[in-house]
């Protein structure tokens, strides 16, 4: 990045630098080089001190304040030397340099400040290694699935892949791909989340790909897409497999051409974005249901992190509890010092439908209800506390349905959905995550259930509705 408000002086040190081998950016003043920084990364700046707007020492205590190291070398005219090793000494420049440049002295300093570069990124990923062993970002776990998860997050960052993120409603998909846009090239880009379960199928598109004043009633003014919103950073597409198939078509097509058409438009807009896809689903299930576009799942699908549920990596609970008991003294302004060990071994023996998500949600029921101190049981939701919703079905009971030989899957599936919102005392968010599905999703069941009530009943299947269904489920031919 070469900084000089001399318009000539600035093409020649640009023509120079680019001699040697370097490739350049150029910038007027401080806040041209501060802009661009924010967008491009940059190895070496090389700045004149005295400039308009922001000079070359408000530049590089901006650079400083916010813990940017990369090497500076500060240009100095006739009479400004004893600013310049100000610059150094205060600064930490890299070095200094007299006017007129000479190429070869130019020449060695910035090999010596690449090489520093070099040093810094190799000590910068030994630091991202020592991450790995635990906590990486919010993620937390050091149990060997999450080890295995930590691994594929070091292994695809650096690169452009796309990424397709698998597992559980509550499993931390949207931790991972943040961590994967903080440790890519592209972490001073924005990063933009879309989830596509909660957008109305009417409004997906537009909040895609943008809209123009006028395309469509309600179209007031225009409106950037999130593909135009994450340009030169990452953009998760969360629950992909919510999306309508017509959807999914026109995003291939963004994703196959890297450019976007807004509704409405005429012309369409180039794009640099990485996208970063997660879904709970089982994608090959979603394929044979026609649920996901085959196509569109070998376009996301270069790379694939499959997260593991918290009941699969329980040892890690412990961590995690504690992590998140930290956040929530911030958050509520309390001062919970630890967990009691019997809330631990309750943790442990819980099945956690919910995941993680579950698990910070009765959390932070417990840290607000105890305020300080420990936490006890006694301060869990009475469901937990008394293992009800990890005691086994037991026959006739209103845990359990009882499933015939010859009834119909869609009736199955009803009267088990019946069940879940029963239990959860028809909070369809939790019902959702035990039923591994989205809130969109049951809703769409439930809306399905009332037309197929509204036609009239059926003379086949499960005779109840599915409400009174709930009895032992028991395996057909036993």
């Amino acid at each position: 990045m070469i900084v000089d408000d001399d318009e000539q002086q600035r093409r020649l040190l640009a023509a120079l630098v680019s001699s040697l081998g370097y490739v350049t950016a150029l910038a007027a003043n401080g806040l041209e080089a501060l802009e661009s920084i924010a967008e491009t990364r940059c190895d070496i700046i090389l700045t004149d001190l005295m400039m308009p707007q922001m000079d070359g020492f408000a530049l590089l205590r901006h650079l400083a304040e916010r813990g940017d190291r990369t090497p500076s070398i500060v240009l100095t005219g006739f009479g400004s030397l004893e600013k310049a090793i100000a610059v150094v000494h205060d600064l930490k420049a890299f070095w200094f340099l007299e006017k007129p440049v000479q190429p070869e002295v130019l020449q060695v300093l910035l090999d010596r400040a690449a090489a520093q570069t070099q040093l810094e990124g190799q000590a910068e990923a030994l630091r991202q290694e020592l991450s790995y062993r635990g906590v990486l970002g919010d993620l937390v776990g050091s149990s060997p699935a999450m080890q295995q998860v930590y691994a594929c997050i070091r292994q695809v960052a650096p690169t452009s892949a796309s990424v397709l993120i698998v597992g559980e409603s509550g499993t931390g998909k949207e931790l991972v791909a943040r961590a994967i846009h903080r440790l890519s090239a592209r972490s001073a880009g924005p990063f933009v989340a879309v989830n596509c379960a909660a957008l109305p199928e009417s409004l997906i598109e537009s909040e895609l790909f943008g809209h123009e004043k006028g395309a469509f009633t309600g179209a007031v003014e225009r409106r950037i897409g999130s593909f135009e919103q994450a340009h030169n950073g990452t953009l998760l597409l969360d629950e992909i497999g919510e999306m309508s198939i017509g959807t999914q078509a026109k995003l291939l097509r963004v994703l196959e051409e890297s450019v976007v058409r807004r509704l409405g438009g005429k012309s369409d807009t180039a794009i640099k974005v990485r996208v970063i896809a997660a879904t709970n689903r089982v994608p090959s299930e979603a394929i044979e249901n026609k649920q996901l576009r085959e196509d569109l799942y070998y376009r996301l699908n270069v790379f694939q992190i499959a997260l593991p549920a918290l009941r699969e990596r329980k040892t890690d609970i412990p961590a995690i509890a504690e992590a998140i008991v930290v956040n929530l003294n911030k958050k509520h302004d309390c001062r919970i010092v630890d967990l009691h060990p019997s809330v631990l071994d309750m943790f442990r023996a819980y099945s956690w439908p919910g995941n993680v998500r579950e698990l910070r949600n009765i959390l932070e029921r417990a840290v607000i209800v105890a305020g300080e101190g420990t936490i006890y049981p006694k301060h869990l939701p009475a469901a937990l506390s008394q293992g009800n919703s990890i005691r086994p079905m037991e026959p006739d009971s209103d845990e359990a349905i009882r499933v015939h030989v010859g009834s119909q899957m869609s009736e199955v599936e009803k009267a088990y959905i019946y069940l879940t919102l029963k239990y959860t005392s028809n909070n369809k968010k939790r019902a959702a995550d035990i039923l591994g599905i989205s809130v969109r999703t049951l809703h769409n069941r439930l809306a399905d259930f009332a037309r197929e009530k509204s036609a009239g009943p059926k003379s086949d299947g499960l005779a109840q509705s599915g409400a009174n269904r709930v009895r032992d489920i028991s395996r057909a031919g036993d």
